[in-house]
């Protein structure tokens, strides 16, 4: 019994101090890349240009992003800045291939309390807006705990078996191989802010979510604006082509087999994470 009532104390604290939670999250990410380059089919690119690249992979894969939310809504978008003036090295220039979902466009809106989501985004030019259900992530609690920042955070995991394809090209060819693997999505939620959110499709924990790590990309919360004076834009984006989360997925596919097919016969180097360069040119 007094467990029972610790339990419903518990929710009642949680649910009243949300009421009043409004904020704004920045997250920083990055991202592993399957930066790989042959010496024998590049004997030209030696250690020091390819370190260089793979620096320039880096700092490409290291973004900005913005969560504004309240108790049940939310927004969660790229902070744009300015490029930096291209360069290039020698005769490599890179080539981005986005698929949609987290481009300098891209609207993810999140209503915890009906449980769905709006992402607008694009796919190659064309914009489309996504509506389905959030991802129930089967989240394990544990009562490990680390400080981020001022807060104390929680740790909380899940873990998922995935297909992950391989498309390299070697004269003229491509070779496609698919692997299974286990990924651990390694949650840091804190309940010192009562709202069930965080980065990206990452929901469903007691407080927010200020750290994951997926294995390959990791997001990190760098600085919390709560309770502010300014006034949140916290809208549910209307433009662009309404498909189910399947549906976009498929169309992800279909593009990126489009997109391979136009590579068939050229010099490609696959570096993985949607990043191509192209030799030559």
């Amino acid at each position: 019994m007094k467990i029972l009532l610790s339990t419903l104390t518990l929710a009642f604290v949680f649910s009243a101090n949300a009421q009043n939670f409004k904020g704004k999250a920045i997250y920083k990410t990055s991202m592993k890349s399957n930066f790989k380059i042959s010496a024998e089919n590049n004997p030209g690119m030696d250690e020091n240009m390819q370190e260089e690249i793979r620096k320039r992979m880096q700092k490409m894969n290291q973004k900005t992003y913005v969560l504004e939310f309240n108790k049940y809504n939310s927004t969660y978008t790229q902070k744009v800045s300015l490029d930096a003036p291209k360069t290039s090295i020698g005769k490599i220039s890179p080539i981005m291939m986005s698929f949609g979902g987290t481009g300098n466009s891209s609207i993810y809106y999140k209503n915890i309390q009906e449980k769905r989501f709006v992402n607008q985004t694009e796919i190659m030019g064309k914009r489309f807006l996504v509506k389905d259900k959030l991802p129930e992530h089967p989240w394990k609690l544990s009562s490990e705990t680390k400080h981020i920042g001022n807060y104390t955070c929680y740790k909380a995991t899940y873990s998922k078996e995935v297909e992950n394809k391989n498309i390299t090209f070697k004269d003229g060819d491509s070779v496609e191989s698919i692997k299974k693997e286990t990924i651990v999505t390694t949650a840091w939620y804190t309940p010192q802010i009562p709202v069930s959110n965080g980065p990206g499709t990452y929901q469903g924990l007691p407080g927010l979510i200020l750290e994951i790590n997926d294995g390959k990309k990791v997001f990190v919360c760098t600085e919390i604006i709560l309770n502010s004076s300014e006034k949140t834009n916290i809208m549910e984006p209307t433009k662009g082509k309404i498909v189910s989360q399947n549906k976009f997925i498929k169309i992800q596919i279909e593009k990126s087999d489009e997109l391979m097919e136009k590579f068939k016969g050229r010099n490609g180097l696959d570096l993985g994470n949607g990043i191509n360069i192209k030799i030559g040119g």
